[in-house]
């Protein structure tokens, strides 16, 4: 039996909860600013009306799953233009690669969804229990009244918070003023109910509880970042060399540090900068507005704590200048980045202004490959899906063009035209005949091009015509 006392120490430990003390400066104001702009736009974006007509929502930002379409205010994407969401998703990448290589984990320090929900969190947890040292006391004193009713208070705010936040994403779905009706009075899809309810626990639990533990352990861009950064990025640092040795201040070679500990106290992610950069950091600025407002009081310089980059430690170490931001910024690094993210939206800009209203899709019916008619012509079958894109219903007329003759007809149709409803796509046979002895006829394929052409309406002439190229099988001349 194995001694106890020779076991080995556990892995694992337990989680011990940071209470943040407020904080005033520039970085401060920045954040404020960044959540009201972020939380006013997720939760009100829903309700912002795009008036697009009688058949189509009139809701501004919508992802129609019934209807299958994303709605952005005057675009409208279609399941077979995903690219654009694939391009919008390689921007975002790339954004996050240029912002990283060019100021560390900007994103994590100021709009990332968790950091801005834990902000709007602990705002409320101060609001209702008071500034650091009283959260720290309730915290440690034992369950009575006062400790049940702020805790009962503070978890009710919370969940309203999360209740918002389920309640807004789903309302990206569906027409969101029906959907706030519906919620209210019990009759919503079940769906909607159960999507609410599990946001709203994962907001709840993310932003109250979890907190930093989401960026340390669930977030892999800490372990990415690093990637994109140089001695060039600028990041958050402490000037060790004019701070150390820490004390009192006034006493003959102490530093400008007198060790008052506002930075960590302050430190949503409960660490101390001073110990130099860490996988927790997320360069959120609060630090520096606390070490700059006792700098202040004590009349020394500010930005001992400070954005900088590995190569100005070098320099200033050396009692050079640091360089100039703008030297930081642009660089080789970030100027690729910059590249490609503008070439990327540059792209999707032309092919979404280059797309027309209405679109083809031909598939050759194989069997058999061609029919021979009683007159030795050769008919070749083809399905076709027609896309309107209009919200009215337009008539499509066909043509081909070919180094071969050929004769076109609709299934079930008379002539060449087909009504096709507004917003709709159809499905259309079409019959493609190659009279005999033509060259079209006697050869085992033929290149052709089949043209459809948006007819419009009285009001409003059609202007646009798409083509699909496909090939036409004849039988070979022997």
């Amino acid at each position: 039996m194995s001694n106890p006392d020779t076991q080995p120490p556990s892995l694992y430990a337990a989680r011990e909860p940071i209470f943040p003390r407020r904080v005033k400066g520039a970085f401060r104001t920045m954040k404020w600013w960044i959540m009201a702009v972020t939380l006013g736009i997720y939760y009100l974006t829903p309700f912002i009306r795009w008036d697009r007509g009688p058949n189509l929502p009139d809701q501004a930002v919508l992802i129609d799953m019934s209807g299958r379409r994303f709605f952005f205010f005057m675009i409208e994407i279609w399941p077979h233009e995903f690219y654009f969401v694939a391009g919008l998703l390689i921007m975002a990448g790339l954004g996050l690669f240029l912002f990283t290589s060019a100021a560390g984990r900007v994103w994590c320090g100021y709009a990332c969804p968790q950091t801005v929900w834990t902000d709007l969190y602990i705002l409320v947890e101060r609001w209702v229990e008071g500034d650091r040292n009283a959260r720290i006391r309730l915290h440690r004193q034992k369950w009575d009244a006062e400790k049940i009713r702020k805790s009962a208070i503070k978890w009710s705010i919370w969940l309203l918070i999360g209740l918002a936040t389920g309640g807004a994403w789903v309302f990206y779905f569906t027409d969101a003023p029906t959907l706030l009706v519906n919620l209210l009075n019990g009759t919503a899809h079940p769906i909607a109910y159960t999507s609410i309810g599990i946001l709203t626990a994962t907001t709840f639990a993310f932003g109250g509880f979890a907190r930093e533990q989401m960026c340390i352990y669930a977030c892999p861009w800490p372990r990415i970042q690093a990637a994109m950064m140089d001695e060039d990025t600028l990041t958050i640092g402490y000037r060790e060399w004019r701070g150390e040795p820490r004390g009192k201040q006034n006493v003959a070679g102490n530093g400008d540090c007198i060790d008052c500990m506002a930075c960590v106290n302050v430190c949503p992610m409960g660490i101390d900068i001073r110990n130099g950069q860490q996988l927790a950091c997320i360069t959120c600025g609060l630090c520096i507005d606390a070490c700059n407002d006792m700098m202040d009081k004590i009349g020394k310089p500010r930005d001992l704590i400070g954005y900088m980059a590995l190569t100005d430690e070098t320099r200033e170490r050396s009692g050079l200048p640091a360089k100039s931001v703008w030297k930081h910024v642009f660089r080789p690094r970030t100027v690729l980045y910059t590249t490609l993210w503008s070439a990327v939206g540059i792209a999707l800009v032309v092919a979404l202004f280059l797309r027309t209203e209405i679109d083809i899709n031909v598939t050759p019916v194989r069997n058999p490959q061609f029919v021979t008619l009683s007159d030795g012509s050769i008919r070749n079958t083809y399905d076709l899906r027609l896309r309107n894109k209009h919200g009215e219903d337009r008539w499509f007329t066909f043509s081909a063009t070919s180094d071969g003759l050929f004769v076109l007809g609709l299934e079930g149709e008379e002539g060449l035209k087909v009504l096709v409803p507004a917003n709709e796509t159809k499905t259309q046979r079409l019959y493609v005949t190659a009279p005999a002895e033509s060259y079209a006829a006697t050869h085992e394929r033929t290149e052709v091009r089949l043209w459809v052409e948006d007819m419009g309406t009285e009001a409003t002439p059609g202007t646009d015509r798409v083509h699909h190229d496909t090939l036409f099988y004849g039988k070979e001349d022997d």
